[in-house]
């Protein structure tokens, strides 16, 4: 009997699923500060080259600051603080060259353009880092299966009953179906909060991480939309991009620090 060719299509995208599956695992249960640091380091440089294509810059010169940003984010107790930092540095660098304005075509649009690569991805991605180093790998591997359940959850709702849109910037999606992933991961994250919290905070944690994500998942798609491309960029063969894979995480990573250190 011949091979389906819904099979033969997917070889490529469960083979990519299936190395970055064992890559993750292996690198949480070792939980080894290094090592998390440069695998995040991997993804997060990979996503800023996706970026810089989503906001049309593909500037050269904006490399080596993310490079010198995630150094430094090792060394850093706080590294999401080095947010506030390339704001404050590359505002000044604006000021000084009199390109702080939003004339359309101009070169202060341009500058101030250039800040969106520092927001989105390399904000998240120290948010990332900053769960892991404050609260440890439990808390970063909860992270992941929240967005997971959530996206996952969300697809087979969808697909079930799902019939009112529920935004623009992703027309697949439905009202239903992310109400139906909600729902099914803030019942497990909450399972899963509660080893290390009161059953109150980790269902309030678990259910704003997931919400989360659903508008991470549609800023990239906003994106993408915007940027006139079907994946972000093409590092995960039949995955697409980094930032694709990513985009749930990335907006659940800031809401799940942000209200750890609230109600830890």
């Amino acid at each position: 009997m011949p091979t389906p060719q819904f099979l033969l299509a997917s070889k490529e995208r469960y083979l990519t699923a299936f190395v970055l599956i064992g890559a993750t695992l292996s690198v949480m249960l070792l939980d080894i500060f290094f090592l998390t640091w440069a695998f995040m380091g991997v993804f997060y440089f990979l996503g800023f080259i996706e970026a810089n294509k989503l906001f049309k810059l593909q500037k050269l010169s904006l490399y080596p600051a993310a490079i010198a940003i995630w150094i430094a984010a090792y060394f850093m107790t706080d590294p999401e603080d080095l947010v506030f930092f390339v704001l404050l540095v590359y505002g000044s660098y604006l000021a000084f060259r009199n390109r702080v304005g939003f004339l359309e075509g101009s070169e202060s649009q341009r500058g101030v353009r250039d800040l969106m690569v520092f927001l989105y991805p390399t904000a998240p991605m120290l948010f990332m880092l900053a769960l892991y180093k404050d609260y440890g790998m439990a808390s970063l591997f909860w992270l992941v299966v929240i967005v997971a359940v959530t996206d996952t959850a969300a697809y087979f709702t969808g697909k079930a009953v799902g019939k009112v849109p529920f935004s623009p910037a992703s027309p697949n999606k439905t009202l239903e179906g992310v109400l139906g992933g909600i729902l099914v991961a803030t019942i497990i994250g909450t399972m899963m909060g509660m080893t290390f919290l009161p059953f109150f905070k980790a269902l309030i944690i678990s259910l704003f991480v997931s919400m989360s994500s659903i508008f991470g998942d549609l800023f990239e798609s906003s994106l993408k939309r915007h940027a006139d491309v079907k994946d972000s960029g093409n590092f995960l063969p039949g995955h697409g991009g980094v930032l694709d894979r990513l985009d749930g995480h990335l907006f659940g990573a800031v809401a799940m620090v942000v209200l750890l250190r609230g109600l830890y």
